[in-house]
Formats: structure tokens, C-alpha cells, sequence
């Protein structure tokens, strides 16, 4: 018959063994925060991306709106605010239509008389502005709350 030896070192072995059990719940839970914020971050990002096109999507509309009907202010305003699905976008600051001259880096705002440097007169134009405000789902440190999302743009009108 043989005799087996019971050793410190072998019950720490056996012990050892057996201790692995909850070690992967553990991980899970303490990882866990990471990624809630993680997923609940990316949820944040996607929604302002969303709402931030609507926005621009609207003030373009108002834009093609205008390029038809110039004169008429208050229905600029309502192709801005109706045309996406989005309730709460707004015609802010109101569409305004000025003079000006085409450059490279956009109009630049002239009195209406006077000719652009090209020697062409200077065009009519109608400036279309849209704005959200998005609230957010959690406060971020770092990130604006609330954050007010615009968009613009600009037509030449006959």
C-alpha cells in the first residue's frame, strides 16, 4: 500500500485550483461601468450627428424655398421648421435677404448700388439660418449642455 504525503505546497495547489470560480463575474463587474459609459457616449455622438444633419437638411430646404419665393420671410421660416421630421428646429435668427458680392470665401454683405469688384453688379441673396438645441441623455464632463446645433445657408435670388 502506498502512502501519500500531504504537503503545505500541495494543498495550495488544490486550493489554487478550485479559486478560479467567479473570477470571470468579477472582470465582467468591474469592466462594467467602462463600457455602460462607453455605449451610453456613443449613443450621445450619434444622436447630435443625427439631429446636427436634420439641421442643416432644414436650413437647405428653407434655401430652396427661397430661391422661389424671396419675399416671403414667414413661409422661408415654415419650409425650415417643417421640413424634417425633427420637432423643436427652429428658423433662428430669421432669414434675412441682403446685396452682395460673391468672393472665394463666401458673399461679402454690399449696399446695393455700388458694382462688385469684378465690375458686375452686385446680386441679391437670401440668408437662411436653422438651429436645435440637444439635450443631452447624460452630462458629460467636457461636453455643452445644452448644446445648441445651427446651420446656414445662403441662395442668390433674381
Amino acid at each position: 500500500m502506498r502512502m501519500m504525503t500531504v504537503s503545505a505546497a500541495n494543498i495550495g495547489r488544490a486550493f489554487h485550483v478550485c479559486d478560479r470560480r467567479g473570477t470571470a463575474a468579477l472582470e465582467f463587474a468591474l469592466s462594467m461601468p467602462f463600457l455602460l459609459a462607453l455605449v451610453v457616449g456613443l449613443a450621445e455622438v450619434g444622436m447630435a450627428s443625427h439631429e446636427a444633419m436634420q439641421v442643416r437638411d432644414a436650413a437647405e430646404a428653407g434655401a430652396l424655398y427661397a430661391s422661389q419665393h424671396a419675399s416671403d420671410i414667414a413661409g422661408i421660416g415654415n419650409a425650415v421648421v417643417n421640413a424634417t421630421g425633427t420637432p423643436g428646429i427652429g428658423a433662428s435668427p430669421t432669414p434675412v435677404s441682403f446685396c452682395g458680392c460673391p468672393e472665394a470665401g463666401g458673399v461679402t454683405v454690399g449696399d446695393c448700388t455700388s458694382s462688385c469688384s469684378d465690375g458686375f453688379p452686385q446680386g441679391r441673396y437670401v440668408r437662411v439660418n436653422a438651429s436645435f438645441t440637444h439635450l443631452p441623455i447624460v452630462a458629460f464632463p467636457g461636453f455643452p449642455d445644452p448644446l445648441i446645433l445651427s446651420g446656414a445657408s445662403t441662395v442668390r435670388v433674381q
